[in-house]
């Protein structure tokens, strides 16, 4: 099954928002084929619950700019995972231990990967 441009479109603003909230570890992967109830996940982490917050606003914002709102958001209590749910794809976004821990790539890992080309902000250095 191929997802539709628009939805990978709306991926990528989810993709891009992550980024420029300092998300880290971003992927997307095409779950159409193994899933009836989505065909992206969207998977992002932060290294705290604030972060965790201010990614998964900056997610809702854009994509609102582009008229898509989420039909559930849940985890957002603790912050440690959050979903959104847009029907068509879902963005989780993980703090760093639950992204280790329960490791949804390994999961998805047949899954074929998405290719988000999102523009990164540039690395510190140290």
């Amino acid at each position: 099954m191929t997802v539709p441009e628009n939805i990978l479109s709306w991926v990528r603003v989810a993709g891009q928002a992550a980024a420029d909230k300092l998300g880290s570890n971003i992927v997307a992967f095409d779950v159409s084929e193994m899933l009836s109830i989505t065909d992206i996940f969207l998977i992002a982490s932060a290294g705290n619950e604030r972060q965790v917050g201010a990614i998964v606003d900056g997610v809702e914002e854009a994509l609102l700019k582009v008229g898509v709102k989420p039909t559930r958001r849940e985890g957002d209590r603790e912050n440690r995972w959050v979903l959104l749910d847009y029907l068509d794809f879902v963005v989780h976004v993980q703090h760093d231990e639950e992204r280790t821990l329960y490791n949804l790539e390994r999961l998805w890992s047949d899954c074929p990967q998405i290719e988000l080309n999102l523009d990164l902000p540039p690395a510190e250095e140290a």
